[in-house]
């Protein structure tokens, strides 16, 4: 052998060889014992690529996404239904709440809350008038005492019409009483709250029915005994002094929530009038009304019914072709 680039090129192989020859025959590969499927062969790997391409051809269901999927389907359709549901409910709800609102107790139940002791002391103080009218007067924001004495009205008017020994048919005395009470508690209540709007008076719907409903004690204490002791000058006489004393406390309590003379004229000029000639009209004119709407009623179902009168048609054609002939 030269000493050339031969000779380089094997000097590292140099150690690999005396390796071999010291271990003697350990290096010899035995290729009977080698396994055929050890996967190094073109064979094997073609069947590797085969199976591959099949697998991505025809690929094998997998199991787990369709579960995954139907989950997920199920889930969103029971989330929907209870969206849906929700809706329903809330709608149902707001619904129920519109229809209901003036039926509800619990909405009713803050203005009828009240002790009797509250309302007896209300009662007097309807009858004395203030007298400081320089800042707002206080006015109670319940309804219980009003509507009370509405009722009671209404009992003192039929009281009074059985004791003029007026007849009661079918219910017509007590539909008209508490028509005319309740008209013009609630008629005039929203006359008087307009009036206080347009001059501007610092007074709320439900304080101006709690003034007119407390004003009509006097009316029911004028009534009640004038209806029991007949005598026109006690009437004037209580007309006056109650009455007034009950008006005038209703006009010191809008007077004291109102700005301007003009404007103070106007409110407590027609809150005067309307309760001073309703008095009046309770006292002379409803029980003559009644009366007269009771017998108009009473005469109006005993109506004769309409008779038809036969007629000769023949002789009405024989006496008009008659007179043309005459003339």
């Amino acid at each position: 052998m030269s000493s050339g680039p031969g000779k380089g090129s094997s000097e590292p192989w140099g150690s690999f060889e005396e390796s071999v020859m010291q271990g003697g025959g350990s290096a010899v590969i035995d290729m009977e014992n080698m396994d055929d499927t050890s996967g190094s062969s073109f064979e094997d790997m073609g069947e590797i690529h085969q199976r591959l391409k099949d697998e991505e051809e025809n690929p094998e269901p997998d199991p787990e996404p369709d579960q995954d999927q139907d989950f997920l389907k199920g889930f969103k359709g029971q989330l929907g239904r209870q969206v849906a549901d929700e809706v329903w409910e809330a709608g149902k709800r707001q619904a129920s709440k519109a229809f209901n609102l003036y039926a509800n107790i619990d909405i009713l139940r803050p203005y009828f809350d009240v002790e009797p002791g509250q309302v007896r002391t209300r009662l007097l103080e309807s009858l004395i008038p203030v007298r400081m009218v320089s800042f707002p007067q206080k006015i109670a924001g319940e309804l219980y005492g009003p509507l009370m004495l509405v009722f009671t009205l209404v009992a003192i008017l039929l009281q009074g019409m059985k004791t003029s020994n007026t007849q009661i048919i079918g219910g017509t005395l007590m539909g008209t009483a508490i028509g005319t009470c309740f008209g013009y508690w609630l008629c005039v209540s929203g006359l008087v709250y307009f009036l206080a709007y347009l001059v501007n008076a610092q007074i709320t719907m439900l304080q101006t029915l709690a003034l007119l409903g407390y004003g009509l004690f006097g009316h029911c204490i004028v009534l009640f005994v004038t209806y029991n002791i007949h005598f026109h000058f006690l009437f004037f006489f209580l007309w006056i002094l109650i009455g007034g004393m009950s008006t005038l406390r209703m006009v010191l309590v809008l007077v004291s929530r109102t700005v301007g003379q003009t404007p103070r004229l106007v409110l407590c000029g027609s809150v005067a009038a309307l309760h001073l000639l309703f008095l009046l009209y309770l006292h002379f004119s409803y029980h003559s009304i009644v009366q007269g709407l009771m017998e108009t009623l009473e005469n109006g179902n005993h109506f004769e019914p309409m008779q038809r009168v036969a007629r000769d048609v023949s002789q009405i054609t024989l006496n008009a072709t008659a007179m043309a002939l005459s003339h």
